[in-house]
């Protein structure tokens, strides 16, 4: 008899995610598929459990402001991308995928006439191991068919060169998470 009971939470997941899926629609629970605000917190991969780090993406009129406090990484550049799956179910990252490409495109700086929409560049760290990064980009998406909602975002332990096909050279994978939808500001 407890049988319907245990289903009950997946029947509700299965109509959340519906809900999330249907672009300019309104979900089951009366919010419109738009989005302005998004979140990502991330965590360090394993063996690099001391980095942690908010990313924020706010819609404006001339893009999407990216906004990144990042603690733990060691000082210089590191690649920091959106991946295609917001799958942080493994300790290394890889499970993430690759760079959110649903264009083809080749991979590039995040000022590039050509790159993969998850292509943000690099964050750079100082003496004390932390970074900031800020920038309004044009291509990153909050909805429609290439939005990042879901998706996970990576810091690697390197550099991204801005021209090594297909990934930048930016070695391992020492942080990531998924990117959510925000609380809208008051």
């Amino acid at each position: 008899m407890r049988l319907p009971f245990l289903f009950a939470p997946l029947l509700l997941l299965g109509s959340c995610v519906i809900a999330v899926g249907n672009e300019g629609t309104v979900s089951d629970y009366g919010h419109a598929a738009s989005v302005d605000h998004a979140i990502c917190v991330l965590r360090g991969t394993e063996g690099n459990e001391a980095v942690t780090g908010t990313v924020t993406f706010t819609q404006q009129p001339g893009g999407v402001l990216i906004e990144a406090e990042i603690a733990g990484l060691t000082p210089g550049k590191h690649g920091f991308h959106i991946h295609e799956w917001g799958d942080v179910d493994c300790a290394d990252g890889t499970c993430t995928g690759g760079h959110f490409n649903p264009t083809g495109a080749a991979h590039g700086g995040p000022d590039s006439a050509e790159r993969h929409v998850g292509d943000m560049g690099n964050i750079e760290a100082d003496a004390s191991g932390n970074g900031v990064y800020r920038r309004v980009d044009k291509v990153i998406r909050l909805g429609g068919p290439s939005s990042i909602i879901g998706r996970a975002i990576i810091v690697h332990a390197g550099e991204d060169d801005l021209t090594s096909q297909p990934t930048g050279a930016a070695g391992a994978r020492v942080a990531y998470g998924v990117i959510g939808i925000g609380k809208a500001d008051s």
